[in-house]
């Protein structure tokens, strides 16, 4: 059972037949599905369409890119043998999904294990199980077999049992989960009795540094893409914004009247909204926790900073300026609407100080100066390096991160199903 793949009734070109007609059905139900993704996590309704063409497009990736799988010919050092590698998949599949990207987490691992013909079962977290129903439902109506694509829903309280349970058995060859890098390290502990191969995307603590030859128009638009996408609950938002000495002022101003006019907070389905909730009121009250933090050691509000008077689970658009290295929000994923600014003298100041995490999942550099641009792409010790860009991802991209941001990377070309595929070295002999 350990091995047990749907490759033996379903071969590589069915595979690819398959995951096609997917992407076909869910671009078809690309409204129901959005709405879905609003109902559940909160983000405006047209970012969940977002959402959706993004998660679909790794159907449509992996539909494709299982047919590059390839193994080589090994010359060899004996007339009398033939040496040759063949990829096989890895079998069951455990995937534990977040809630933030309900849709594009289960499709960036499932497809990929899916294309290589690997069984799935998915714990999506209990926030947002309907999108990952709805998908599954989907996958059906495509024609995949029964058994192949499992989904195992539960409540808060379940969680860590399904979770053990997943990493401890022997008939699942892999964990795949994405999440916080504290939950990370105890899947990693309890998969180890199995020495199951795990794949982790984990969490980040992104810099988002403006240097003084930066495009302040650039940049600022690039901090709002970054930022505030799902209201600032993604796992590769800039936490900490360096800015250097002598654009500081300006950048702030320029900053301040662009979220001024292009961030609405509101309900999803409300024309114009661009800010939704946040997940739960717990994350409410630790946005607003890191706010007074800061406020209490000196950092200055120039906007938001306060609850919203909207709904409970809401908090507006914040900046904060005068961070100190002292301060919670420079150290600790925010996960919220909150850009706090870091000022700054060198380039070797901000590398330092951009550098001087456990995470590095994501970083960001602007800067016109070509030069500056090669050494920070090196120098910033992330696994994804935005330079005068912020918006990073795509299905073509591999995405992962270095230190305690994960392991293993998704998405890209072949490095995606790297995971999700065993190396079996054949001799043949006696030739």
């Amino acid at each position: 059972m350990r091995n047990c793949r749907c490759s033996s009734s379903v071969r590589i070109l069915g595979r690819s037949d398959l995951l096609k007609k997917a992407y076909q059905l869910v671009m078809k139900n690309k409204e129901k599905l959005a709405r879905i993704i609003t109902l559940e996590n909160g983000k405006p309704y047209r970012e969940s369409l977002g959402e959706v063409a993004f998660g679909s497009s790794y159907i449509e990736w992996y539909a494709e890119e299982c047919r590059r799988v390839q193994g080589t010919v090994i010359s060899s050092p004996s007339q009398s043998k033939r040496m040759m590698t063949i990829k096989q998949p890895i079998g069951v599949c455990a995937l534990i999904t977040p809630w933030n990207f309900p849709l594009t987490m289960v499709t960036r691992k499932a497809c990929a294990a899916l294309s290589v013909g690997c069984t799935v079962v998915l714990k999506p977290s209990e926030e947002t199980p309907l999108t990952a129903l709805t998908l599954a439902e989907l996958f059906r109506e495509a024609g995949l077999p029964e058994g192949v694509f499992n989904v195992v829903t539960c409540d808060r309280d379940g969680a860590a049992d399904i979770g053990g349970t997943l990493c401890e058995s022997p008939l699942v060859s892999l964990l795949s989960f994405t999440g916080s890098s504290a939950v990370g390290k105890i899947l990693l502990n309890q998969a180890s009795g199995t020495v199951k191969r795990c794949h982790m995307e984990l969490g980040g603590n992104a810099p988002f540094i403006v240097m003084s030859s930066a495009d302040l128009d650039d940049a600022v638009k690039g901090a709002l893409d970054a930022k505030f996408r799902n209201t600032g609950q993604t796992c590769i938002c800039p936490n900490r914004f360096l800015v250097q000495e002598d654009v500081h002022d300006e950048f702030v101003k320029r900053l301040n009247i662009a979220m001024e006019k292009q961030l609405v907070t509101g309900d999803g389905f409300a024309d114009g909204t661009t800010q939704g909730p946040l997940i739960n009121a717990k994350a409410v009250d630790k946005v607003d926790d890191y706010v007074k933090d800061a406020v209490s050691k000196g950092a200055k509000l120039v906007r938001g900073g306060t609850r919203s008077s909207f709904g409970t689970k809401f908090y507006p658009s914040t900046v904060l300026t005068g961070v100190t290295l002292d301060m919670r929000c420079m150290h600790e994923e925010i996960f919220g609407p909150i850009i706090a600014i870091y000022r700054f003298k060198t380039e070797e100041e901000a590398i330092r100080i951009a550098n001087a995490t456990s995470y590095g999942l994501a970083g960001y550099a602007y800067t016109t100066d070509s030069k500056q641009q090669w050494r920070m792409a090196e120098a910033l010790d992330f696994g994804i390096v935005g330079l005068n860009e912020g918006l990073v991802s795509t299905a073509e991209s591999p995405h992962g991160g270095f230190k305690e941001s994960g392991i293993g990377r998704e998405g890209g070309i072949g490095i995606g199903l790297d995971d999700f595929l065993e190396v079996k070295y054949v001799c043949i002999g006696g030739l």
